[in-house]
């Protein structure tokens, strides 16, 4: 397994700086196994009832959060293992809120999206950790923007840190 430092600004796409901030310092693949952790104990005091619920008109519901975090994962896993292949042909962009749209999200219950969840994440993790120094350091271009494989765990926390932010603050 590969020592994964915190990737500099010239491994990402700006925008994605402000997920990145929002991890603590310490072990990324730890803090991943930990995250889901508290994301699943947070998501199980959730009803179905409440996992419907929108805090304002126009907005994702708490299942539909929780699901654009998982398309959001798979997408970045893919890319990181895009990347970590050597592979050198660009990776396009996804539009969040067509996904979200396009998705069943909310026909589903919270439980069938949190086991999701919780199985997407043990197989990044296994991805993540098959990954030497020097698959860590490769890149490749998605999005228009070049990326390391390193930055892709920080991306994933973060963006995880970020909804659960969100849900705490404006949907429980």
């Amino acid at each position: 397994m590969a020592n994964i430092n915190r990737p500099n600004p010239s491994e990402y796409a700006p925008y994605y700086g402000r997920y990145i901030s929002l991890v603590p310092d310490g072990r990324i693949l730890d803090m991943l196994e930990r995250q889901l952790d508290m994301t699943l104990q947070l998501l199980g005091a959730v009803g179905d009832e409440k996992a419907d619920y929108r805090y304002a008109t126009g907005k994702w519901n708490i299942k539909e959060v929780i699901g654009h975090v998982i398309d959001t994962e798979r997408v970045f896993a893919f890319r990181a293992f895009s990347f970590s292949r050597n592979d050198k042909n660009p990776l396009p962009s996804f539009e969040q809120d067509e996904y979200v749209q396009n998705s069943n999200f909310s026909q589903r219950t919270l439980r069938s999206i949190t086991d999701e969840f919780r199985e997407l994440r043990k197989s990044n993790l296994l991805l993540f950790r098959s990954f030497d120094d020097d698959m860590m350091l490769r890149k490749g271009i998605a999005s228009g923007f070049e990326f390391s494989v390193r930055c892709i765990p920080y991306i994933v926390a973060g963006h995880e840190l970020h909804h659960v932010q969100v849900l705490k603050e404006r949907y429980l």
